[in-house]
Protein backbone atom coordinates (compact mmCIF):
# COMPACT_ATOMS: atom_id res chain seq x y z
CA UNK A 1 0.00 0.00 0.00
CA UNK A 2 2.01 2.72 -1.14
CA UNK A 3 -0.59 6.06 -2.60
CA UNK A 4 -1.94 8.41 -0.43
CA UNK A 5 -5.31 6.72 -0.06
CA UNK A 6 -4.27 3.52 1.11
CA UNK A 7 -2.40 5.12 3.27
CA UNK A 8 -5.40 6.40 4.93
CA UNK A 9 -7.14 3.22 4.93
CA UNK A 10 -4.09 1.49 7.05
CA UNK A 11 -3.61 4.31 9.53
CA UNK A 12 -7.14 4.48 10.17
CA UNK A 13 -7.71 1.30 10.95
CA UNK A 14 -4.76 0.98 13.25
CA UNK A 15 -5.59 3.89 15.31
CA UNK A 16 -8.93 2.70 15.24
CA UNK A 17 -7.61 -0.79 16.56
CA UNK A 18 -5.11 0.19 19.03
CA UNK A 19 -7.78 1.84 20.83
CA UNK A 20 -8.53 -1.98 22.15
CA UNK A 21 -5.86 -4.01 20.46
CA UNK A 22 -1.71 -4.21 19.59
CA UNK A 23 -2.12 -3.00 16.45
CA UNK A 24 0.94 -2.67 13.83
CA UNK A 25 1.05 -1.63 10.64
CA UNK A 26 3.53 -3.20 7.44
CA UNK A 27 4.56 -5.63 9.83
CA UNK A 28 7.13 -8.06 7.93
CA UNK A 29 6.46 -11.66 6.94
CA UNK A 30 9.85 -12.87 7.63
CA UNK A 31 9.70 -16.24 5.14
CA UNK A 32 8.50 -14.10 2.42
CA UNK A 33 8.79 -10.71 0.79
CA UNK A 34 5.38 -9.02 1.90
CA UNK A 35 4.08 -6.85 4.74
CA UNK A 36 0.86 -7.28 6.66
CA UNK A 37 -1.27 -4.04 6.24
CA UNK A 38 -2.39 -3.98 9.62
CA UNK A 39 -1.84 -6.94 12.29
CA UNK A 40 -3.93 -6.57 15.83
CA UNK A 41 -3.99 -8.66 18.45
CA UNK A 42 -7.00 -8.08 21.34
CA UNK A 43 -6.32 -6.36 24.69
CA UNK A 44 -8.51 -8.45 26.94
CA UNK A 45 -8.77 -5.47 29.46
CA UNK A 46 -10.28 -3.96 26.81
CA UNK A 47 -13.14 -5.98 26.26
CA UNK A 48 -15.70 -3.78 27.45
CA UNK A 49 -14.44 -0.96 25.09
CA UNK A 50 -14.44 -3.78 22.05
CA UNK A 51 -18.12 -4.35 21.99
CA UNK A 52 -18.65 -0.63 21.97
CA UNK A 53 -16.98 -0.55 18.73
CA UNK A 54 -19.33 -2.15 16.48
CA UNK A 55 -18.25 -3.98 13.51
CA UNK A 56 -14.66 -3.25 14.03
CA UNK A 57 -14.45 -4.11 17.32
CA UNK A 58 -16.15 -7.74 16.17
CA UNK A 59 -13.64 -7.86 13.64
CA UNK A 60 -10.32 -7.33 16.46
CA UNK A 61 -11.96 -9.69 18.66
CA UNK A 62 -9.05 -12.60 17.87
CA UNK A 63 -5.46 -11.66 16.21
CA UNK A 64 -5.74 -10.70 13.23
CA UNK A 65 -4.38 -9.55 9.91
CA UNK A 66 -6.26 -6.58 8.07
CA UNK A 67 -5.98 -6.17 4.23
CA UNK A 68 -8.01 -3.40 3.37
CA UNK A 69 -8.22 -2.60 -0.86
CA UNK A 70 -8.62 0.33 -3.06
CA UNK A 71 -11.41 -1.13 -5.22
CA UNK A 72 -12.12 -4.66 -5.28
CA UNK A 73 -10.05 -7.51 -4.44
CA UNK A 74 -9.51 -10.00 -7.08
CA UNK A 75 -8.38 -14.08 -6.47
CA UNK A 76 -5.01 -13.36 -7.19
CA UNK A 77 -5.21 -10.71 -4.71
CA UNK A 78 -6.72 -12.58 -2.12
CA UNK A 79 -4.32 -15.36 -2.60
CA UNK A 80 -1.12 -13.41 -1.75
CA UNK A 81 -3.23 -12.54 1.26
CA UNK A 82 -3.77 -16.43 2.01
CA UNK A 83 -0.33 -16.75 1.76
CA UNK A 84 0.67 -13.83 4.09
CA UNK A 85 -2.07 -15.64 6.62
CA UNK A 86 -0.32 -18.86 6.83
CA UNK A 87 3.05 -17.58 6.48
CA UNK A 88 2.91 -15.26 9.73
CA UNK A 89 1.27 -18.06 11.98
CA UNK A 90 4.59 -20.18 10.64
CA UNK A 91 6.55 -16.90 11.95
CA UNK A 92 3.83 -16.92 15.44
CA UNK A 93 4.70 -20.55 16.09
CA UNK A 94 8.45 -19.88 15.82
CA UNK A 95 9.13 -17.31 18.02
CA UNK A 96 6.71 -19.58 20.24
CA UNK A 97 8.57 -22.07 20.63
CA UNK A 98 12.01 -19.78 20.73
CA UNK A 99 10.55 -18.11 23.49
CA UNK A 100 9.60 -21.55 25.50
CA UNK A 101 13.56 -22.66 24.63
CA UNK A 102 12.39 -25.12 22.19
CA UNK A 103 14.06 -25.01 18.28
CA UNK A 104 12.31 -28.65 17.08
CA UNK A 105 9.66 -28.06 14.57
CA UNK A 106 6.25 -29.13 14.80
CA UNK A 107 6.55 -32.22 13.14
CA UNK A 108 9.64 -33.49 15.46
CA UNK A 109 7.99 -36.68 17.49
CA UNK A 110 9.94 -36.60 19.95
CA UNK A 111 10.03 -33.18 20.77
CA UNK A 112 7.90 -31.72 23.83
CA UNK A 113 4.77 -30.18 22.85
CA UNK A 114 4.53 -26.82 21.60
CA UNK A 115 3.32 -23.92 22.99
CA UNK A 116 -0.68 -23.55 21.40
CA UNK A 117 -0.44 -20.23 18.87
CA UNK A 118 -3.93 -18.72 17.77
CA UNK A 119 -4.37 -19.25 14.33
CA UNK A 120 -4.72 -15.43 13.44
CA UNK A 121 -8.41 -14.76 11.32
CA UNK A 122 -7.69 -13.02 7.93
CA UNK A 123 -9.94 -10.16 7.16
CA UNK A 124 -10.09 -8.66 3.27
CA UNK A 125 -11.98 -5.50 2.93
CA UNK A 126 -13.25 -4.26 -0.05
CA UNK A 127 -15.20 -1.81 -1.70
CA UNK A 128 -17.33 -3.21 -3.79
CA UNK A 129 -18.45 -7.49 -4.11
CA UNK A 130 -15.71 -9.54 -4.86
CA UNK A 131 -17.67 -12.35 -6.71
CA UNK A 132 -14.90 -15.07 -7.56
CA UNK A 133 -13.57 -14.54 -4.19
CA UNK A 134 -16.73 -15.48 -2.44
CA UNK A 135 -17.86 -17.92 -5.14
CA UNK A 136 -13.67 -19.73 -4.36
CA UNK A 137 -13.93 -19.59 -0.78
CA UNK A 138 -17.86 -20.54 -0.56
CA UNK A 139 -18.26 -17.20 1.79
CA UNK A 140 -21.48 -17.22 3.54
CA UNK A 141 -23.27 -13.63 4.92
CA UNK A 142 -23.18 -13.85 8.24
CA UNK A 143 -24.47 -9.96 8.40
CA UNK A 144 -24.79 -6.85 5.77
CA UNK A 145 -21.52 -6.55 4.22
CA UNK A 146 -19.87 -9.31 6.16
CA UNK A 147 -19.13 -13.03 4.92
CA UNK A 148 -17.54 -15.62 5.79
CA UNK A 149 -15.20 -18.57 3.98
CA UNK A 150 -15.26 -21.88 4.92
CA UNK A 151 -14.48 -22.49 8.74
CA UNK A 152 -10.96 -23.45 8.35
CA UNK A 153 -9.60 -20.59 6.36
CA UNK A 154 -10.67 -18.18 9.16
CA UNK A 155 -10.89 -15.54 6.64
CA UNK A 156 -13.52 -12.61 6.40
CA UNK A 157 -14.81 -10.49 3.55
CA UNK A 158 -15.62 -6.98 3.99
CA UNK A 159 -17.75 -5.20 1.26
CA UNK A 160 -17.95 -1.94 2.03
CA UNK A 161 -20.96 -1.24 -0.22
CA UNK A 162 -23.16 -3.16 1.33
CA UNK A 163 -22.42 -2.10 4.84
CA UNK A 164 -25.56 -0.52 6.35
CA UNK A 165 -25.34 2.93 7.56
CA UNK A 166 -25.16 2.87 11.21
CA UNK A 167 -23.06 3.85 13.37
CA UNK A 168 -21.68 0.18 14.38
CA UNK A 169 -20.33 0.46 10.80
CA UNK A 170 -18.92 4.30 10.41
CA UNK A 171 -14.88 3.55 11.13
CA UNK A 172 -14.91 1.22 7.89
CA UNK A 173 -17.45 2.93 5.85
CA UNK A 174 -14.61 5.56 5.90
CA UNK A 175 -12.55 3.53 3.67
CA UNK A 176 -15.31 3.53 0.99
CA UNK A 177 -15.67 6.09 -2.05
CA UNK A 178 -18.25 7.93 -3.62
CA UNK A 179 -22.00 7.65 -1.82
CA UNK A 180 -20.56 5.40 0.76
CA UNK A 181 -17.54 7.58 1.98
CA UNK A 182 -19.89 10.90 1.24
CA UNK A 183 -22.29 9.73 3.63
CA UNK A 184 -20.01 8.32 6.48
CA UNK A 185 -18.42 11.50 6.46
CA UNK A 186 -21.70 13.10 6.98
CA UNK A 187 -21.93 11.11 9.47
CA UNK A 188 -19.13 11.72 11.21
CA UNK A 189 -19.75 15.07 11.36
CA UNK A 190 -22.97 14.66 12.94
CA UNK A 191 -21.70 12.87 15.82
CA UNK A 192 -21.10 14.03 19.51
CA UNK A 193 -17.42 16.18 19.69
CA UNK A 194 -15.96 13.86 22.14
CA UNK A 195 -17.03 10.72 19.84
CA UNK A 196 -14.83 7.64 19.58
CA UNK A 197 -14.82 7.96 15.81
CA UNK A 198 -13.83 11.26 15.65
CA UNK A 199 -10.83 11.38 17.69
CA UNK A 200 -9.37 8.74 15.51
CA UNK A 201 -10.35 9.86 12.25
CA UNK A 202 -10.25 13.90 12.65
CA UNK A 203 -6.82 13.88 12.76
CA UNK A 204 -6.29 11.41 9.52
CA UNK A 205 -9.35 13.45 8.03
CA UNK A 206 -7.11 16.53 8.56
CA UNK A 207 -3.60 15.02 7.64
CA UNK A 208 -5.03 13.50 4.05
CA UNK A 209 -5.84 16.74 3.38
CA UNK A 210 -2.85 18.34 4.43
CA UNK A 211 -1.38 15.91 1.74
CA UNK A 212 -3.50 16.94 -1.37
CA UNK A 213 -1.11 19.13 -2.43
CA UNK A 214 1.25 15.88 -3.54
CA UNK A 215 0.11 14.63 -7.01
CA UNK A 216 -2.59 11.52 -6.88
CA UNK A 217 -3.34 8.78 -9.11
CA UNK A 218 -6.73 8.62 -11.03
CA UNK A 219 -7.72 5.97 -8.68
CA UNK A 220 -7.49 8.60 -5.85
CA UNK A 221 -9.58 11.32 -7.49
CA UNK A 222 -12.89 10.33 -6.23
CA UNK A 223 -11.31 9.74 -2.73
CA UNK A 224 -8.85 13.12 -2.23
CA UNK A 225 -12.00 15.40 -3.77
CA UNK A 226 -14.54 13.85 -1.06
CA UNK A 227 -11.89 14.21 1.90
CA UNK A 228 -10.78 17.89 0.28
CA UNK A 229 -14.88 18.47 1.03
CA UNK A 230 -15.18 17.90 3.74
CA UNK A 231 -12.09 19.17 5.42
CA UNK A 232 -13.16 23.01 3.85
CA UNK A 233 -16.20 22.19 5.46
CA UNK A 234 -15.00 20.82 8.73
CA UNK A 235 -12.89 24.24 8.22
CA UNK A 236 -15.46 26.53 7.71
CA UNK A 237 -17.84 24.89 10.54
CA UNK A 238 -14.70 25.33 13.06
CA UNK A 239 -14.04 29.45 12.17
CA UNK A 240 -17.53 30.03 13.06
CA UNK A 241 -17.58 28.04 15.97
CA UNK A 242 -14.12 29.32 17.03
CA UNK A 243 -15.80 33.01 16.85
CA UNK A 244 -17.96 31.99 19.58
CA UNK A 245 -15.81 32.37 22.97
CA UNK A 246 -17.16 28.46 24.21
CA UNK A 247 -15.29 27.21 20.96
CA UNK A 248 -11.68 29.33 21.32
CA UNK A 249 -10.35 25.96 23.13
CA UNK A 250 -11.66 23.85 20.34
CA UNK A 251 -9.85 26.12 17.46
CA UNK A 252 -6.70 26.50 19.22
CA UNK A 253 -6.42 22.72 19.32
CA UNK A 254 -6.90 22.36 16.01
CA UNK A 255 -4.01 24.33 15.60
CA UNK A 256 -1.95 21.69 18.18
CA UNK A 257 -3.26 18.80 15.83
CA UNK A 258 -2.08 20.69 12.78
CA UNK A 259 1.05 21.06 14.17
CA UNK A 260 1.49 17.71 15.23
CA UNK A 261 0.25 16.42 11.76
CA UNK A 262 2.62 18.48 9.80
CA UNK A 263 5.55 16.97 13.07
CA UNK A 264 6.18 20.37 13.82
CA UNK A 265 7.78 20.28 17.57
CA UNK A 266 5.65 22.66 19.93
CA UNK A 267 7.74 23.22 22.94
CA UNK A 268 5.69 23.75 26.43
CA UNK A 269 5.40 27.63 26.33
CA UNK A 270 4.08 28.03 22.84
CA UNK A 271 1.51 25.15 23.63
CA UNK A 272 0.56 27.39 26.39
CA UNK A 273 -0.01 30.34 24.21
CA UNK A 274 -1.98 28.46 21.67
CA UNK A 275 -4.52 27.34 24.65
CA UNK A 276 -4.55 30.64 26.12
CA UNK A 277 -5.47 32.33 22.61
CA UNK A 278 -9.32 33.26 22.93
CA UNK A 279 -9.44 36.03 19.67
CA UNK A 280 -10.77 34.31 16.90
CA UNK A 281 -9.56 35.94 13.94
CA UNK A 282 -6.06 34.93 15.96
CA UNK A 283 -6.69 31.26 15.88
CA UNK A 284 -7.97 31.38 12.70
CA UNK A 285 -4.88 32.90 11.38
CA UNK A 286 -2.67 30.26 13.24
CA UNK A 287 -4.81 27.52 11.77
CA UNK A 288 -4.44 28.24 8.13
CA UNK A 289 -0.87 28.84 8.65
CA UNK A 290 -0.12 25.36 10.44
CA UNK A 291 -2.01 23.64 7.48
CA UNK A 292 0.97 24.43 4.88
CA UNK A 293 3.93 25.84 7.58
CA UNK A 294 7.19 23.90 7.92
CA UNK A 295 8.07 25.65 11.66
CA UNK A 296 6.41 27.17 14.26
CA UNK A 297 7.97 30.41 13.92
CA UNK A 298 5.75 30.52 9.95
CA UNK A 299 2.58 30.18 12.46
CA UNK A 300 2.93 32.13 16.02
CA UNK A 301 3.39 35.84 15.24
CA UNK A 302 6.57 37.19 16.73
CA UNK A 303 7.87 34.16 17.37
CA UNK A 304 11.85 33.87 15.91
Amino acid sequence: MHNSSDQFAKNLLRDGLSLVSAAQTEVEVLAATQKIDVFSVPDPARDAERASMGLLGELSAEPSLFEPFHGTPSLRQVRRCLRKQLTWHHELERRARAAAGSAAPDDDADAPQQPAVDFPALVVIGRGRPETVLDAYRCEPVQPGVYHAVPGLVMRVIVLAELPRTRATLLLRLLGSRRVLREALADLAALPDDAWEKSVAKPLLVHFRLGTNEPTTDKEDDVSAEIRAWFEEYEKNLRAEARTEGRAEEAARAVLTALRIRGIAVPDAARERILAEKDPETLERWLERAVVAASLAEVLDGLS
